[in-house]
Formats: C-alpha cells, sequence, structure tokens
C-alpha cells in the first residue's frame, strides 16, 4: 500500500495540466487517468525485474481498488451542518452536483421547495468536482412519527449491502446531530435510529455539529462558581464538550446498534476549519482492508493521512511491534521524507518510531 501511494504522489507532482483541466479530466475519465497515473508511476519506481504471479495479483487487485469511488450516507436534519463537512472533507466552498440513478445531473434550480429544504432523494448521488473520488447520498433527518424515512434509510443500506461490486456498495455512513440546542440535543427519533437501524458491515460516525454554540451556556454557569470570565473563557470548549457526553452523548452507546466512533464539530462556518479528525477516524474504523485502501486513495485534501497509515502499517506488525519488513522499508520512506517533505515530515517518521518503540534516534 505504502509504494502505491508513493507512486500516486510521483504523479501528482510530475503532472503539468492546469487544476481545471485535471479535474475535467479525472471526472469524465477517471479510468483513463488512473490508467495514466498508474502507468507513470510505474515507470518511476519500478526497475526492470522479474515479477511473480503473486506481485502480479497484488497490482491487479490495487488497479481495481484505484479505480473505486467511496461511498458515503450522511444523515441528519436540515441546518446541521452536512453541507459545509462535506465541501471541507472535498476542499471546496462549491455545491455538489447531484445525479440521478440513470446518470443524469439535475438541475438544481429545478428543484422543488421540499427539496431545497433537505428532504432528498436518497438513491441520487452527490459528487464534488474538486474530488470526484467520493459519492455522498443525502439523507434528511428523521421527524418523529414518519416511519417512512427510517425505512427508506434502512431499504439504502440493505440494497447496497447486496451490490455485487465494491463500487457500489455503501462504505460508511456520517450521522450529524447539531447540538446547539440544549433542550433538545438529541431527538427521540436520532435514538430509535440506533435502536433500530442495523448497518452489517458499514461502520457509522456521529459528527456533533455546532458544538462551539455550547460555550456561552458554560461560561456563564462556570463565572457562577465564582470563576474569572478569562479562565471560564479557555476552559469553556472542553467543559462543554465533557457535560454535553456526560448528560446526552453516552446515551447513543446503549443502544442496540451504537456508532462505532464520534467527532464534535466546531467553528466549521469558518473556511479555516479542518476535517482531518474525520479522515482519521473514518480510516480507523473500516474493517476491510481493500475499503480502507479505497478511502485513503481518494484522500487529496488530506494526503498525509493516507502517509501516516502507510508508514504505521508496514513499519509496525498488528501487536505495535516492529515488523520483520520494516527494515526493508525504511529506505522507501526515507526516500519519502526527501521527495515529499511537505507531506512525510521528519516528525511523522520520528514519532511513529518513538510511539512504538519507545525511542529510535537518526
Amino acid at each position: 500500500m505504502l509504494r502505491e501511494i508513493l507512486k500516486k504522489l510521483c504523479f501528482w507532482k510530475t503532472k503539468t495540466r492546469t487544476a481545471r483541466e485535471a479535474r475535467e479530466a479525472k471526472f469524465k475519465a477517471p479510468d483513463q487517468a488512473l490508467d495514466r497515473e498508474t502507468s507513470q508511476s510505474n515507470i518511476k519506481t519500478e526497475p526492470a525485474q522479474f515479477v511473480n504471479p503473486e506481485r502480479q495479483n497484488i497490482r491487479a487487485k490495487n488497479l481495481r481498488i484505484r479505480t473505486g469511488r467511496f461511498r458515503i450516507l450522511i444523515i441528519g436534519r436540515a441546518n446541521a451542518g452536512k453541507t459545509t463537512i462535506l465541501q471541507r472533507i472535498c476542499n471546496t466552498t462549491e455545491q455538489p452536483k447531484i445525479f440521478d440513478l440513470q446518470g443524469h445531473e439535475i438541475d438544481l434550480s429545478e428543484l422543488n421547495p421540499t427539496a431545497m429544504r433537505g428532504e432528498h432523494n436518497i438513491e441520487n448521488e452527490m459528487i464534488f468536482d474538486r474530488n470526484p473520488g467520493y459519492i455522498f447520498h443525502d439523507s434528511c433527518g428523521f421527524e418523529a412519527g414518519r416511519a417512512s424515512e427510517l425505512d427508506a434509510v434502512k431499504r439504502f443500506i440493505q440494497h447496497r449491502s447486496r451490490a455485487k461490486h465494491m463500487g457500489e456498495q455503501l462504505h460508511a455512513i456520517w450521522y450529524c446531530i447539531p447540538i446547539n440546542d440544549e433542550a433538545r440535543p438529541i431527538t427521540r427519533a436520532e435514538l430509535d435510529f440506533f435502536d433500530e437501524c442495523g448497518t452489517g458491515k458499514v461502520p457509522i460516525i456521529v459528527l456533533f455539529t455546532k458544538a462551539d454554540l455550547l460555550d456561552a451556556g458554560t461560561i456563564e454557569q462556570l463565572v457562577g462558581t465564582g470563576m474569572s470570565i478569562e479562565d471560564a473563557a479557555s476552559k469553556a470548549e472542553e467543559e462543554s464538550i465533557n457535560n454535553f457526553h456526560k448528560n446526552f452523548g453516552h446515551v447513543l452507546y446503549a443502544k442496540k446498534y451504537p456508532p462505532n466512533e464520534h467527532i464534535y464539530f466546531r467553528d466549521m462556518h469558518k473556511t479555516t476549519s479542518d476535517c482531518s479528525l474525520l479522515v482519521k477516524k473514518t480510516a480507523a474504523v473500516l474493517s476491510d482492508d481493500t475499503i480502507l485502501q479505497m478511502f485513503l486513495a481518494v484522500q487529496q485534501s488530506y494526503v498525509s493521512v493516507p502517509m501516516e497509515y502507510g508508514i504505521e502499517r508496514v513499519m509496525f506488525d498488528s501487536q505495535g511491534h516492529w515488523s520483520k519488513s520494516g527494515e526493508e522499508h525504511l529506505t522507501t520512506i526515507m526516500h519519502m521524507w526527501k521527495e515529499f517533505p511537505h507531506i512525510v515530515s521528519r516528525n511523522h517518521i520520528l514519532h511513529y518510531m518513538k510511539l512504538r518503540m519507545g525511542c529510535f534516534g537518526f
């Protein structure tokens, strides 16, 4: 996996097309673009040598992986911050293109008011030009007493789980829950989802959004205990999240189908907001290695995440010990450090060495 990622980076470094031309080419003809990438990267990194059948099979598998797209279902009420998070993940401020089941693009200007408020056809595909490696499906949040909405999600998950082609399967679910409403932070309908909707092998990550809006109330409470405003403001972020999780967030993990992970998001309205933690946690809950490689391969905004995973996987075994092939791959990693210092820093390498081995000197 590490060598494949290195090939991809070599290709990105050498291609000379403009950003717009590259995006259009990749969106219109992803298979051809990936074939060119594989061809050029092989020329740069693979010396002429005998290739055994096992290695050929691995390469063929990697090629199939790289021609796939990563499919995510995002669920949440209107104004939960879903679109903003997807834009941050794809490093864009533009709206996605939406395609129906037949692959026809839907004209956003023709959507009726109900659709514009967030009630979408869950089967429609949302794709951002900036990163067409992702395919998103959007489901509106669940209102109490409207079982049809939950049933639609169940049918969608079951249908995708039966898909034979990995690219047509559902790979992850992000469930957005805004927590700015202290009186009703998690609705009954949202709790019912985790009681009734089993997702099989598809992992779920809960995204608690708008956590920054809890700070004002927390500051007021802390000041009421005699704390200065300055100290209260500095402690508000951590205190707000701790209080929410203690009072509400933990309830999800007591349900029949609990989430695999959760993340608190704050200040997502700012263009500098970061979604790297979401990328890392999504990668961490993907149990299938092939699907994990698909996910890492589509990363463009957070390229360091695949690098970190690549370094950790090839250098250490499942128990966190120095692997037998660690020494062999160290040369490759050091080469990556020299070629791509902006992506794989010396600190990355030192961090993993010290973390796993206790000490490693250069």
